[in-house]
């Protein structure tokens, strides 16, 4: 078996920052040996992975057009580190295509975060977390208006604790995607995601390979088209819902409900809107990445490592393997991984060191007014 540190792509300066803060990016990554290629780590550990008991308050907020968004907290009032909820520093969680705050790795997430003192809210994309779907309204990965309202009014509950964005998978392309849009005005310290298809086209196409579409393809369609069939009644008064039903794959649900409902000539028109790889120049936050060379959802090809490599405010840690939020270490890969290890250390990184973080990412502190 090959020790092999995985690779970081980043500037010197955010590297050396990195390297002081996280050590974990010095560190060899060796898969489970008995789950060593990308489709069997992504497939036990979707299985297999343990899901850490969280007790949640919910919150339900209004939107623009009359929509709800379900928000799930975790207040940790218990916070040693923090102990005056004010300045508690919060970690905003956004799932991945079908995920919400019941799934595993938002559980891991969330103990690595309270344990260290913080505050976490999981923004359930809508129509995904137990809420009624009040309008024909869901969430695509470009859209990035019900995000903003959420950072908005987490912001407004707590104006002087910074605020960490944290995307797995779709919800990291979300997130890179709001903070192009938003750059200096995103009302967050700083991002981080997991397993991102930075380019939908390339992901899409690798999706539709055979075996990525009998393992993983099929199962994700099929919860896609039950979400739809679960608000049926709201949803067939703008999309024909029988056809949609049909859709075999993903590429052909965005074709016949996404890109239509957020008003797309055509689902290649939203897959180029959704891809966050030509997007990174316009962030202006610190942004850590992690993602793995055999992911059969974001294909390495499709990685912007040259991209990344210019910019002094982001920084990928591209392993050989791991999968799509798998990283599974160890003969029995229960418990924490590798991926929940660099997400806990750079959240403590970048809550405790925001000076440092900013002078490695070559951002100028605003002006005390």
């Amino acid at each position: 078996m090959v020790m092999k540190t995985p690779a970081l792509v980043s500037s010197k300066a955010f590297s050396a920052f990195l390297h002081k803060h996280c050590p974990v990016v010095s560190e060899p990554f060796i898969p489970t040996p008995w789950c060593w290629g990308g489709r069997i780590q992504t497939l036990v550990c979707a299985i297999f992975k343990s899901k850490p008991t969280v007790c949640y308050r919910n919150e339900l907020i209004r939107t623009v057009d009359g929509g709800q968004i379900s928000l799930d907290w975790v207040d940790n009032r218990q916070s040693a580190e923090y102990p005056e909820s004010s300045i508690r520093p919060t970690v905003l969680i956004l799932p991945g295509l079908t995920g919400n705050s019941k799934v595993s790795y938002v559980r891991h997430a969330i103990n690595q975060a309270t344990r260290r003192g913080y505050r976490v809210v999981v923004f359930n994309n809508r129509g995904l977390g137990g809420e009624e779907l009040l309008t024909p309204v869901t969430y695509c990965a470009a859209n990035t208006s019900d995000l903003e309202r959420v950072v908005l009014h987490v912001n407004g509950l707590y104006p002087h604790a910074p605020v960490l964005g944290a995307g797995v998978s779709l919800g990291g392309m979300l997130l890179l995607n709001y903070l192009a849009r938003k750059r200096t005005e995103s009302g967050m310290v700083a991002g981080f995601t997991i397993s991102v298809p930075w380019n939908a086209l390339k992901s899409a196409a690798s999706m539709e390979e055979p075996l990525n579409w009998l393992l993983f393809n099929k199962y994700l369609t099929n919860g896609l088209c039950q979400a739809v069939t679960r608000h049926r009644k709201v949803l067939e008064k703008v999309v024909d819902i029988d056809y949609v039903l049909k859709a075999q794959t993903i590429r052909e649900f965005d074709e016949r409900f996404t890109s239509l409902l957020f008003g797309y000539k055509s689902c290649t028109d939203y897959y180029h809107d959704a891809s966050p790889d030509h997007k990174l120049p316009n962030t202006a936050v610190p942004i850590m990445c992690l993602n793995a060379a055999d992911d059969p959802f974001s294909p390495q090809g499709a990685l912007p490592l040259t991209t990344i490599q210019s910019l002094p405010n982001v920084a990928m840690l591209l392993t050989a393997h791991g999968g799509h939020i798998a990283f599974l270490q160890g003969f029995f890969p229960l418990g924490e991984s590798y991926m929940e290890r660099l997400f806990g250390q750079f959240l403590q990184a970048a809550f405790e060191h925001p000076k440092d973080i900013k002078k490695a990412c070559g951002i100028k502190e605003k002006p005390s007014s």
